[in-house]
């Protein structure tokens, strides 16, 4: 029987998605969660009390530099991920970090650098990039079906929770970037955004981000955290068929439209067309049910086992970051 291998992780945050992630790694057979870091007290004995062996500490340094720790899961506040996961990089820890890598690109870069330099594997929690629904809306576009893609348009709305520590665009518009980049495999060369805070001074709570990528396809983003509906959507829209994506959707996440807008020559003076909508069916792909929690999981551990670069490296997020640093930019000018 063949030995199953372990790596012992230490999870330092265990606020809002901390425990998701101990969760994951906690029941997956090549993961020992070993150590739990957070500095609310409170928060790490309602831990103890469900992993009832795993040790807690309320300094993150006892699990970067714990010699029996091989890989750090980073589930803090975005201010904090630079000084952390950089801790356990130098002390030859693979690290996964949530998004976004860090606050500025010149700590993401450090970081990618510091990677590449201690061998060690860096990833980034862009958990939609392992959702199956994102996964079937790239194999898509990928496939040329739909043609040549024209645009994206990406909402990500709800009332709440509001975050104090960063804006509606490093909480929401990070995970569409991300997705952005994943499905056109570029990153945005003209970035335009304006935002506001109605609920907090020099937070935007609500924001509208035009990204054109390569080829002149180009990308909206609308994010709030001040809206009645929660809605996850991404449009496709190309030359012969349209896609949609929707992660609350009861009938299946992706939807392939036959509609289209053709050229018709007139027969009377070739230099004229008509300009056509034409209509179809609508097809919806079977797509997996997999949580995307337990997918980036079993990525990573998959990376720092096999010594494999993960999907969602640091270059991956350095590249995000500079997109999210770029759009701060121009919000902090339109506040001047």
């Amino acid at each position: 029987m063949a030995t199953i291998v372990k790596k012992r992780l230490g999870v330092v945050g265990c606020g809002q998605w901390g425990p998701n992630q101990i969760r994951t790694f906690f029941f997956h057979p090549h993961a020992e969660v070993t150590r739990i870091c957070d500095t609310d007290t409170r928060r790490l004995d309602a831990m103890k009390s469900v992993y009832r062996h795993v040790e807690t500490t309320t300094r993150f340094e006892d699990i970067t530099r714990h010699p029996d720790i091989d890989a750090v899961v980073i589930t803090t506040p975005v201010a904090t991920h630079f000084a952390v996961a950089k801790d356990a990089l130098m002390n030859g820890k693979d690290v996964l970090c949530e998004k976004p890598l860090t606050h500025t690109s010149a700590e993401a870069r450090e970081l990618v650098k510091i990677a590449l330099d201690k061998k060690r594997i860096l990833m980034v929690g862009h958990v939609f990039l392992f959702n199956p629904g994102i996964i079937k809306l790239k194999e898509v576009i990928d496939s040329k079906e739909c043609g040549q893609t024209y645009y994206l348009h990406a909402e990500r709305t709800n009332l709440g929770p509001v975050r104090k520590d960063v804006n509606a665009v490093y909480d929401l518009a990070s995970h569409d970037i991300a997705i952005f980049n994943y499905l056109l495999g570029a990153k945005p060369k003209v970035i335009s955004a304006t935002g506001k805070g109605y609920l907090q001074p020099n937070v935007e709570d609500v924001a509208f981000v035009t990204l054109e990528y390569p080829g002149g396809i180009l990308a909206h983003i609308h994010v709030s955290w001040l809206d009645p509906k929660k809605v996850r959507q991404i449009t496709v829209v190309g030359s012969k068929k349209m896609v949609t994506w929707d992660d609350l959707a009861m009938n299946g996440p992706v939807e392939i439209f036959s509609k289209r807008i053709e050229r018709e020559q007139f027969y009377k003076d070739y230099g004229e067309f008509h300009l056509l909508a034409k209509d179809g069916e609508v097809l919806i792909p079977a797509v997996k049910a997999e949580e995307p929690l337990k997918r980036q999981a079993e990525h990573f551990l998959n990376a720092i086992l096999h010594r494999t670069p993960p999907l969602s490296d640091g270059k991956n997020g350095l590249e995000v970051v500079e997109t999210l640093e770029a759009i701060q930019v121009l919000l902090d000018a339109a506040r001047a």
